[in-house]
């Protein structure tokens, strides 16, 4: 019941988002005195609305979006009343145009921003000081967590029946425990474990030094197997080695807590952070596909892999579910962040490609004003219909490749 509830809080959660962009479309251009004639949320058959002014609201059949019409958006629109002919959109100076088509992803960010902001005085950001590097890993004190047994192979899995069983927790090595020395080599760090351990053969006992609740001690175990790469080179070839049964347990905190006006500038680079990230998320978009594919047809879902309203909304009700809600205002905060982004991108019908249509309107006519050529006047947006269908269509498949893949082979984020 919890996971059916979170699913239908995230989506509607996004359909409010959506509602919201259009609200910005709406709102910019009536502020412009821009006509709008109709603001709905859904598609398909109007199931109520309402008439103010000159604008028809309304909610439609089909909670999948919403959408405003403003009249004249192109000069090839031939639903303009002659009435309203000086109000149409197409005859507003660029700026205006700028402004009311990018006011939806506007909303979008400034969703995210805000949530972003409670989130940083409530719960906290991840903090920016947490290693994220092998590098940086290796430096940690040797803190450890003790894994269930050795995996002897080198693929990471769950243990299995026939495993053998961790030599640090034989050993009665616990959890949290702070590895010192190994064989009398002093270990500083967590990097020198590694390399200590590597010096070591599977079955040689391993005197081990650590300290526990401030008091230092020794433990022998008798270490096991596993298949590991070189430590300099993770790319080289697997081989035998000798393993613990730990892993790193950090001491550094995983998030930081921020005051009302010190959660400003974490947000900011929070935001940051995640600028860069969507937008290399984006150019590996197109590599995905083929993973998609597989995880349709059968194959392991990479977690890399897109999602779509589906497989978000899906997490969200796992996030409920197990009680995560910073995880699901996270999943709410990344996703209205990349709905934003996307909606920019300068291609027909995203608003990105009206607002990149109506800057390459200004600067040809500038041009041509230095050349003192007669203005070559507004795009005709019937010649780019080829190329707004292509996007549709790509975009599409697309869409219908990640929701496919979301229903047969979705991305989870806790056991169930």
């Amino acid at each position: 019941m919890a996971y059916l509830l979170g699913v239908v809080l995230f989506a509607l959660a996004i359909l409010v988002s959506v509602s919201l962009h259009e609200a910005g479309h709406m709102l910019t251009a009536k502020a412009f005195g821009m006509k709008v004639t109709r603001y709905f949320v859904g598609f398909g058959p109007t199931l109520w609305s309402f008439r103010r002014g000159e604008t028809e609201y309304g909610v439609k059949g089909i909670p999948l979006g919403g959408f405003c019409k403003i009249v004249g958006m192109t000069p090839q629109d031939d639903d303009v009343d002659p009435a309203d002919e000086h109000r149409a959109m197409w005859r507003y100076p660029v700026w205006k145009r700028t402004i009311v088509m990018s006011a939806g992803s506007i909303t979008h960010f400034a969703l995210a921003l805000v949530a972003t902001w409670i989130i940083a005085v409530s719960a906290g950001l991840p903090n920016p000081d947490f290693p994220s590097t092998d590098a940086e890993m290796r430096q940690e004190p040797a803190v450890i967590g003790l894994a269930d047994c050795v995996v002897p192979g080198s693929t990471l899995r769950a243990c299995a029946a026939g495993d053998p069983a961790s030599p640090a927790a034989q050993a009665n090595l616990r959890d949290g425990d702070r590895i010192t020395s190994l064989n009398g080599t002093p270990i500083n760090n967590y990097g020198d474990l590694l390399v200590a351990l590597r010096a070591t053969k599977p079955g040689d006992t391993a005197t081990i030094g650590y300290v526990r609740d401030g008091q230092p001690a020794t433990t022998q175990a008798v270490l096991a197997e596993t298949q590991r790469p070189p430590l300099d080179d993770p790319e080289g070839q697997v081989g035998p080695v000798a393993a613990l049964g730990v892993g790193l347990q950090f001491t550094t905190p995983t998030r930081v807590e921020y005051g009302p006006l010190e959660a400003f500038g974490a947000t900011g680079r929070f935001t940051g952070d995640m600028a860069v990230g969507t937008y290399e998320a984006m150019k590996r978009i197109p590599q995905k596909v083929p993973a998609l594919w597989t995880a349709i047809t059968g194959g392991e879902r990479d977690v890399d892999t897109p999602i779509s309203v589906v497989g978000a909304s899906r997490l969200g009700g796992e996030a409920v579910e197990n009680n995560a809600w910073l995880v699901f205002f996270m999943l709410f905060v990344s996703l209205n962040f990349f709905i934003g982004v996307f909606n920019l991108l300068p291609l027909l019908p995203l608003d990105g490609g009206h607002i990149a249509i109506a800057w390459f309107e200004r600067a040809r006519s500038w041009v041509y004003a230095r050349l003192r050529r007669p203005d070559p006047g507004r795009v005709d947006y019937l010649k780019l219909m080829p190329i707004t269908y292509a996007v549709i269509l790509i975009g599409g498949v697309f869409t219908l490749l990640t929701i496919t893949a979301d229903v047969v082979n979705p991305i989870t984020l806790f056991s169930r």
